[in-house]
């Protein structure tokens, strides 16, 4: 072993999580390295070429406004946008962009390579290295020591690699790019309890050999929306992705073939997303489905190689072949990469902060699908809390938790580090109790003041924010006073939209609540509206027609908040308050809950035992101010 440089933060991986804990460390002043078995392989998009989605466009929203990359990552490389969900209320519109693999990965790329106090590494970590409890260091597969006061675990699926392909396998990362094979047993002999996990892939087939003239057409927006709230690229749809879908003669010949399944056959240790099936296991799981719904979508400009989003699977490469030449379109199909299972190692996040610090280790974080999560809008957002977290610690500044009432990232990591994962965790809207209040519109107001605080968010941006919010507090103070007044036009267009003319003047903002009426609808009849950003007018809009629903959750969110500000103490062994249930003081003695919120997240813990915890706590505390 020989020793070479020390640094503030590393971090090991550069994938999705690997990115934002990097810039976030290095752009506090931090000086950081994150080190790579592959420079071709940072922000690799191995899974699917696309950012956001249902649940997980509200993830990068929020990453942006607490100032993290991978929103502007996204703007600058997108080839198609689209909002899902617009048919259903606001709470579940979520921002989906069909990203250019390869200008992606260049992109993230460059970032890194252009951000001052990073460096970065290609080599394998092998060792973490701990005296008396705190990190020291790593040491990579050649011998070289890097000293460091943190490190922050990002290894994705590349840990302990194992690849599937029917009954073939064999030790690799994604993409063929080696495993990370000896560092798992460094963690072990740490104290670290580690899991077994897999995920899947579809098939890449070549642009040739499609027929997209039977499938059908899937369109972007007309109007695009940025992920960036300050975004200054040029936004513009270049492609369209198209849909098909399985049918009988497609499940019977993979039913056929499930013994040639690693996934059936037991060769498969690792548990896998229960939200996110392979082929066969939605063919097996939902029998009474005559078929199921495939995207047909490119992977870049400069590329034929298409993606068949919703067909992941690890049977044979002759059966792939066979079972996707029964579905329309696709009759002809070449594969060029064949659908792969594959298994990785990852902690326990029970063993975890909210800080995503490890209990057990001073100094070491873990982030991403290494914390049991999928998805690379889940671990970028990790990735950006651990490296401000570690930023923090050397920094001895307080450290950021977020938490549930305030973004779908505290709830991501309140969900890991209270009550655990079985398997892949993967984020939807249903999630968060508050999710009509955690909008992806409204995450500037919740977070970009946090991102401002913690040094992330430049003043000129934090300036630009609040203008925007003085407009659109100005506007809704506005209409709150101004009247329309009937007209044979205003009225026919009440009328053709459902709703009832009016006889007299009536509030602009009385119209307006009318679910029909939208505020473009009555701009024509009001020569005081200004002009005013599309963003701008789609926020006012929810604000003023769920004002009720919104008022409720924030109420909610208010009678939390001071459960979470009841804070318990960390060195209390909880057998020794009397009152509490044996499995709520094992479950206790085990998570150590920071404050009573919390405590009441843990599985085995009921409302009974919060009430025992309440009057503990208050004599507790009476005790000491006595």
């Amino acid at each position: 072993m020989y020793n070479l440089e020390n640094y503030d933060v590393i971090v090991v991986g550069a994938g999705h999580a690997g990115c934002e804990a990097a810039l976030a460390a290095a752009r506090l002043g931090c000086r950081t390295a994150v080190f790579t078995l592959s420079l071709d392989a940072i922000a690799n998009m191995p899974c699917n070429p696309c950012i956001g989605g249902s649940a997980k466009g509200q993830l990068v929203r929020e990453i942006d406004s607490l100032g993290g990359e991978m929103g502007r990552a996204a703007d600058a490389t997108f080839i198609q946008s689209r909002m899902l969900n617009k048919g259903k209320g606001p709470a579940v519109h979520s921002l989906r962009v069909q990203s250019d693999r390869v200008k992606y990965h260049m992109y993230m790329k460059k970032t890194l390579e252009n951000t001052e106090n990073l460096d970065i590494k290609q080599a394998e970590v092998t060792e973490v290295c701990v005296e008396e409890g705190k990190i020291t260091g790593v040491i990579t597969r050649l011998g070289a020591f890097y000293g460091a006061k943190c490190v922050i675990i990002t290894t994705g699926t590349y840990l302990g690699g194992k690849i599937h392909i029917g009954e073939l396998n064999y030790q690799s990362g994604p993409d063929n790019v080696c495993a990370a094979l000896q560092l798992t047993d460094c963690l072990k002999k740490l104290g670290l309890n580690i899991r077994r996990f897999k995920t899947g892939t579809p098939a890449r087939v070549h642009r040739r050999s499609i027929d997209f003239s039977v499938m059908e057409e899937q369109c972007g927006d007309e109007f695009i929306t940025p992920f960036c709230f300050d975004n200054t690229f040029i936004l513009e749809n270049k492609v369209k992705c198209y849909v098909s879908y399985t049918n009988e003669e497609t499940h019977k010949i993979i039913l056929s073939n499930l013994d040639r399944s690693p996934l059936y056959a037991g060769r498969i240790e690792g548990v896998g997303p229960r939200y996110c099936p392979s082929i066969e296991d939605k063919i097996v799981r939902f029998s009474d489905k005559p078929r199921h719904q495939l995207f047909v979508e490119p992977m870049g400009l400069d590329t034929d190689e298409y993606y068949i989003q919703g067909m992941s699977s690890s049977l044979p490469e002759d059966v792939q072949l066979k079972f996707m030449r029964t579905i329309k379109g696709l009759e002809n199909v070449e594969i060029m990469r064949p659908a792969y299972a594959i298994e990785y190692d990852c902690c326990d996040p029970l063993e975890l902060y909210p800080t995503l610090e490890f209990k057990k280790i001073s100094g070491l974080f873990g982030a991403g699908q290494f914390n049991c999560t999928s998805g690379y809008e889940e671990a970028a957002a990790q990735g950006l809390i651990a490296g401000l977290n570690a930023a923090m610690k050397i920094q001895e500044r307080e450290q950021y938790i977020p938490d549930r009432q305030t973004s779908f990232i505290g709830t991501l990591i309140d969900d890991l580090v209270t009550k655990g994962c079985v398997e892949p965790y993967r984020m939807m809207t249903s999630r968060s109790e508050y999710r009509l209040v955690l909008r992806q519109d409204n995450a500037n107001e919740r977070l970009l003041p946090i991102g401002h605080k913690y040094g992330l968010v430049s003043d000129e941006r934090y300036e630009r924010f609040l203008k925007l919010k003085e407009t659109l507090d100005a506007e809704t103070e506005r209409i709150k006073k101004a009247t329309v007044h009937p007209s044979e036009e205003l009225n026919k267009m009440l009328t053709e939209k459902g709703t009832s003319p009016i006889n007299q003047g009536v509030k602009f903002i009385e119209l307006l609540k009318r679910p029909q009426i939208t505020y473009r609808d009555l701009m024509p009849f009001d020569s005081g509206c200004p002009d005013l950003s599309h963003e701008i007018i789609d926020k006012l809009e929810i604000n003023i027609k769920y004002e009720g629903y919104i008022k409720t959750q924030t109420e909610k969110i208010a009678q939390m908040k001071k459960l979470e500000n009841k804070k318990l103490p960390s060195d209390v062994d909880y057998k020794t308050v009397s009152g509490l249930r044996l499995e709520a003081q094992e479950k206790l003695n085990k998570h150590k809950p920071l404050n009573i919120g919390q405590a009441g997240r843990i599985s085995g813990v009921n409302p009974a035992d919060i009430s025992v915890l309440l009057i503990w706590l208050a004599g507790r505390q009476g005790g000491q101010n006595g």
